[in-house]
């Protein structure tokens, strides 16, 4: 097993081989023609004595042994292409490209300007393309590559193949108007919170949500009068109807009260767990420079710069 004598490259075959399970999607990733891929699998083959990857109706199936070398390569491979990564300056001024995100409208409020601005100067030629994730990871998109990431507060159960990051926590508020018959004064306690009729956030269609939990602790059921996909919705629907409230993302909050002076903001009068927003995205995009690029914009912003969404 002399190091001198094996072919790294074959370990980067493997690895993207054993992600796509498809040979012709893996040539086109290698950039390499199918009769080479057939030939470095032979080669891989011979070297660990196995056929590591059998024919199936839908692509390859890789063998134990396959499984087996796909856990140790899982952990190689990123320390190398950090390696590489920091020997490499990446210039992306020529690169044409198009990044899908599957998100939802918080995101495109607070985010996509200042990506956009980067963009224009340091990668004229890459589009965005954001898509509602609709309540549930994309995970056939991100597997066939349909989708580039995936960002939200609600993905759990992630397979093998996806990894995240954590881009922040979301904290919630109540927002208001002025005018709301139920409120009186500075403070909205539980009492004013459940006199009002409620709007909802919903993005998968379900209207009980951590709200609805801790009040059914408590004892209590507050009365909701319509759930919406948007987190900018509610900002309209709740100033034209000032006996609607709803419980959003602080951040939504505040830019709301940028535009629409007779809205207030109040703390929420329960016990409510803020969100952890996380990226989602397949290991087929991990090594690309540009997306990991963009994955480290999205985290410096999320984390960093996140009051650029609240007033000075």
């Amino acid at each position: 097993m002399n190091i001198f004598r094996r072919d790294l490259n074959l370990l980067l075959l493997f690895h993207v081989l054993y992600q796509e399970r498809n040979a012709s999607r893996a040539a086109k990733l290698l950039s390499i023609s199918q009769p080479a891929l057939s030939h470095k699998l032979n080669k891989l083959r011979d070297e660990w004595h196995d056929p590591l990857f059998i024919k199936a109706p839908r692509g390859l199936t890789p063998t134990p042994k396959a499984h087996e070398l796909a856990q140790q390569i899982r952990d190689i491979m990123p320390n190398l292409e950090a390696f590489y990564a920091t020997q490499v300056e990446p210039d992306f001024r020529k690169r044409d490209d198009k990044i899908v995100i599957y998100t939802h409208d918080y995101f495109e409020m607070c985010s996509l300007s200042h990506l956009l601005k980067i963009m224009r100067e340091q990668a004229p030629n890459v589009r965005f393309v954001i898509r509602n994730t609709r309540g549930e990871l994309p995970r056939a998109e991100l597997e066939n590559g349909q989708c580039d990431l995936a960002i939200a507060g609600f993905y759990k159960d992630l397979p093998d193949t996806m990894r995240q990051q954590f881009v922040g926590e979301r904290s919630y508020c109540v927002l208001a108007s002025e005018d709301n018959p139920h409120i009186r004064g500075e403070v909205l306690d539980l009492d004013a919170y459940l006199q009002c009729e409620h709007l909802v956030v919903s993005v998968s269609g379900d209207l009980i949500g951590e709200v609805d939990l801790e009040l059914e602790r408590l004892g209590h059921k507050r009365k909701v009068v319509a759930g919406v996909s948007s987190h900018l919705a509610p900002i309209h629907i709740v100033q034209e109807n000032p006996e609607i409230i709803t419980t959003c993302f602080e951040s939504v909050a505040q830019s709301a009260l940028r535009n629409n002076p007779k809205l207030r903001v109040y703390p929420v009068p329960l016990d409510i767990a803020s969100v952890r927003l996380n990226q989602v995205w397949h290991e087929r995009t991990h090594a690309d420079p540009l997306r990991r690029w963009v994955r480290e914009l999205i985290y410096d912003f999320t984390i960093n710069y996140q009051a650029s969404c609240t007033p000075n």
